[in-house]
């Protein structure tokens, strides 16, 4: 029987070595939990209608970026989403930024 790290039922029929300290609370490796939880995060960003893109940028503006999400008090995806949402979409720049202002109260 092969063994598989995602099996939450039988991994304990795997587990032949004792460790000092404190138990474990999650049967797998830290690995492993990271790649569950990112394809959990981008089924729910899917299920709510959300796509991903990535964009390389020089370091002086991700400072900006911070700079100017942190005086707004919200992230920096969502001063990014805003910001290209009121070039490219001004009309629906004014429901984004009433859903933002939903979000942070």
């Amino acid at each position: 029987m092969a063994k598989e790290y995602n099996d939450r039922t039988t991994i304990d029929l795997f587990e032949n070595e004792k460790r000092r300290g404190r138990p474990r609370t999650n049967p797998l490796n830290r690995a492993e939990q990271v790649k569950i939880n990112k394809r959990n995060q981008i089924l729910r960003d899917r299920a709510n209608g959300l796509k991903r893109i990535e964009v390389k940028v020089s370091q002086r503006l991700i400072d900006a970026l911070n700079n100017a999400a942190l005086a707004s008090n919200i992230s920096r995806s969502q001063l990014i989403e805003t910001i290209l949402t009121n070039e490219l979409l001004p009309d629906d720049a004014e429901l984004l930024a009433s859903s933002l202002q939903d979000t942070q109260e």
